[in-house]
């Protein structure tokens, strides 16, 4: 395993942090008219972006695990809670034009628009403490499938799984890239 505890690992975790923040500038996905573009279909760099950051991301979280450095711990699929949550966060970022990781990194590039959303998020974060007890009891068990796995669900190996993300997320490219052209 990696010895990294502490001290250690909270400088890791800014200095990776500010790396993140960099990158996401340097894309120009902190960049508030980017992500506008992207959901009138104008400007696809967020998805181009994204689907690189599954891609890697996927790579690196297969070699972490069957290295062993890494276990998948699986949380429960409660269906209801995923796309109410999923439905919030789309019209949040419609609305407020940046995902909460962008959100910082204008934030962190002297956005003010971008800070005030920013305490609507945290007063979303408060909201949801407060009622959890009632989301805990009246949402979570609607659509709740356990730990379900979709590699599992179709009984497919998880590599194929994360392959044919990755064959769909290539042909997106190239769809993009070409309509763009």
């Amino acid at each position: 395993m990696f010895p990294v505890s502490g001290t250690a690992s909270l400088v890791l975790a800014v200095l990776f942090g500010a790396v993140f923040g960099f990158l996401l500038h340097r894309g120009r996905v902190a960049d508030y008219n980017t992500i506008v573009r992207q959901f009138l279909f104008r400007d696809f760099t967020v998805l181009k972006i994204m689907l690189t950051a599954i891609i890697v991301g996927g790579v690196g979280v297969f070699a972490l695990v069957n290295l062993g450095y890494a276990k998948f711990h699986i949380k429960d699929a409660d269906m209801l809670a995923v796309a109410l949550g999923a439905t919030i966060f789309g019209v949040g970022m419609v609305v407020y034009g940046y995902c909460p990781g962008t959100a910082l990194a204008a934030i962190g590039g002297g956005s003010l628009h971008a800070l005030v959303g920013a305490a609507g998020m945290l007063l979303g974060g408060v909201l949801y403490a407060l009622t959890f007890d009632w989301v805990k009891a009246v949402i979570l068990p609607v659509g709740k499938l356990g730990k379900a796995q979709l590699h599992t669900l179709l009984g497919l190996p998880p590599g194929a799984i994360f392959l044919a993300l990755a064959g769909v997320a290539a042909a997106l490219f190239v769809v993009v890239e070409r309509r763009r052209a």
